[in-house]
């Protein structure tokens, strides 16, 4: 049971804190944290020019193998849908949140 004497000071303590403005309230301009600053980088690592000329050659062998008839045409095929989603992902994202 708490006494008589500390419920006030409790009290204050709360109120003081309370009342006072901290940096953990404080709003941050939209895109200057940290965490989504490493999210918009691993987008542009991910849709930018790296994973394009990845997804070229990934088609460009794809396309190759099964010219040859080396590669099974479910596969390839496989391979170039996932390259549309990978690539398609923004607009399908837009299209499901209705932005």
């Amino acid at each position: 049971m708490m006494s008589l004497f500390r419920l006030p000071a409790h009290l204050a303590a709360l109120l003081m804190l309370a009342l006072t403005p901290s940096a953990a309230f404080a709003q941050t301009a939209q895109g200057d944290d940290p965490i989504t600053n490493a999210l918009r980088w691993m987008q542009n690592i991910l849709l930018g020019p790296v994973a394009t000329s990845l997804a070229v050659m990934a088609v460009a062998g794809v396309g190759f193998m099964m010219l040859t008839g080396r590669m099974n045409w479910r596969y390839g095929g496989t391979v170039i849908v996932g390259v549309f989603i990978i690539f398609g992902a923004p607009r399908l994202v837009a299209s499901i949140s209705g932005l």
